[in-house]
């Protein structure tokens, strides 16, 4: 069964498409069969999007089969205006008939005037009048690389902190930070979430204990763990499963490392240009790194990453970390039209407004389906996890986060907090730890909850599976696959934000319909 694209507007309701002609279906069949041959076993997209995309615009990708969907996946967060938007393709047709070099490594030129004087326009307060940029190999898992190098080289000292759940690219150094890692030479802290909050508290309290662990780690000489050369977090944990750090918290986390000298890496890979809602994720909190990583968005769908980094840090020796791609004219051209397109259009502004009023209809979607644990995100970052039901419930009778039958109690940032009963106490303890000025009071912990129920890949996939079906793009990711994600671009309409929730709906309720008759 397929599905065509109705108006963005419209319900989507499932229906048959007209038949592609034999010639069209048999191109489409073909080019996936080769690539199912001739390609590493390591494709990740391609397994579960079996598309051939040939046309994209804004929002929508067309197969070669004549088929259209709308992108929520947007290639990972990286095109943060969409598929093709004029002004992207301007500046890049501007590069081309212009004359200028494609290729001149790590030579000053005016696109890369332009893009570095765009980009300082851009940077927190505190960093822009004292930074330095590195441009590294075209991806962000290298500019991870050169900030961990950067770090070494700066304090003398090897270690690094890193966060469960974390993900930070496929190079070996970017892995060994990242959550599942196997051969660790980092020490790994744990990141604060409400849902599946390892201390089992959740909330403010919860994000507490995680701060006083860190600084036990650092401050106990019999921890295991030598002074580090910098710690690495995300704003958002991504691929960790679209888990939002309180603000207060990062807000420890920079008093924390700026106190004992430990540079603070912050990975803007998937966060940055706007997506959250702020132009940095970091913005929300009101910090101020000492070193950011960038890629994805900022080459305006091209390939692109850099460092940004405070200049007493720049310590480096001509060569000590290097790339022949780094000078990459028509991603500096695109990434320079995205960011001031982002900014001068308040897109920034929109991805909040539009992001909370998406979450607030998600989360009706959670009390009606109960295959939904949670709901959560930050601007157009968004994720819904999905987790088995209990035998003998059904679809439809707003089951609450934990299985409890209560409602799920929602803080301000878009997380949950437990049932109304432990909410109600942490509002008891309203000024305890992290909900107070960071003062970090004694920790009273709230009454015990019910466990959240066990994450279900199975019904991720279904969800994934049934939304392609309706013509819907959307990514997977979390600790056991078990978050649906949408990342969808910064320009979407109100009208296809409907369209989006319309289709993601209907698939949750064929999912929770085949689950609730024993189907997988």
């Amino acid at each position: 069964m397929a599905v065509t694209e109705t108006a963005p507007g419209e319900a989507m309701a499932e229906h048959t498409a007209v038949e592609e002609p034999a010639a069209t279906r048999s191109a489409h069949e073909g080019i996936l069969r080769r690539q199912s041959a001739r390609e590493s076993a390591a494709r990740t997209y391609a397994r579960a999007l079996p598309i051939v995309p040939v046309r994209a615009r804004g929002l929508t990708i067309e197969g070669a089969d004549g088929r259209r969907y709308l992108d929520c996946l947007s290639g990972a967060g990286t095109l943060a205006l969409g598929h093709n938007h004029p002004v992207v393709l301007e500046a890049i047709r501007k590069v081309l008939d212009s004359g200028a070099p494609l290729h001149v490594l790590d030579l000053a030129t005016p696109v890369k005037d332009a893009f570095i004087t765009e980009l300082f326009r851009t940077l927190p307060p505190g960093l822009a009048d004292h930074a330095r940029v590195q441009f590294c190999g075209p991806a962000g898992t290298d500019a991870v690389e050169a900030a961990f190098k950067l770090v070494r080289a700066a304090t003398g000292r090897n270690g690094m902190l890193a966060f469960a759940g974390a993900y930070h690219g496929m190079t070996s150094g970017a892995l060994e930070a990242s959550g599942d890692a196997f051969d660790v030479r980092v020490a790994r802290l744990p990141y604060p979430q409400d849902y599946r909050c390892p201390f089992g508290v959740g909330g403010p309290h919860g994000a507490e204990l995680a701060a006083r662990w860190t600084e036990s780690v650092l401050d106990d000489p019999k921890s295991g763990v030598p002074l580090p050369a910098g710690m690495i977090l995300e704003p958002v944990q991504g691929e960790g499963g679209v888990l939002p750090a309180p603000d207060a918290w990062m807000r420890r986390m920079r008093r924390i490392t700026a106190d004992r000298s430990i540079p603070l890496i912050a990975d803007e890979v998937q966060t940055g240009v706007g997506r959250t809602g702020a132009f940095w994720a970091v913005e929300h909190s009101g910090i101020t790194p000492d070193v950011m990583v960038l890629s994805k968005a900022i080459g305006g769908s091209l390939p692109l990453a850099v460092v940004v980094y405070r200049d007493d840090l720049d310590v480096w020796e001509p060569g000590a970390h290097a790339g022949t791609f780094r000078g990459n004219q028509l991603a500096m051209a695109a990434g320079t039209a995205t960011m001031a397109y982002v900014r001068e259009n308040g897109l920034t502004e929109r991805a909040a407004t539009l992001g909370a009023r998406m979450l607030d209809q998600l989360r009706g979607l959670s009390r009606e389906f109960s295959v939904i644990g949670d709901v959560r995100g930050r601007g157009l970052m968004i994720g819904i996890e999905m987790v088995e039901m209990v035998e003998g419930e059904g679809e439809g009778e707003g089951w609450g986060v934990a299985g409890t039958g209560g409602s799920t109690v929602l803080d301000e940032t878009g997380r949950s907090g437990g049932s109304d009963e432990d909410r109600g106490a942490a509002g008891l303890l309203g000024s305890v730890g992290l909900s107070s000025a960071d003062d970090a009071g004694p920790v009273v912990m709230p009454g015990s909850t019910a466990s959240p129920r066990p994450a279900s890949p199975e019904l991720a996939v279904a969800v994934q599976r049934e939304c392609l079906r309706r013509g819907l793009i959307v990514e997977l990711g979390g600790r056991h696959a078990s978050v649906v994600r949408l990342l969808p671009p910064l320009t979407i309409t109100d009208e296809q934000a409907t369209a989006v929730l319309d289709r993601l709906a209907d698939a949750v309720a064929a999912v929770a319909r085949g689950h609730g008759r024993g189907a997988g």
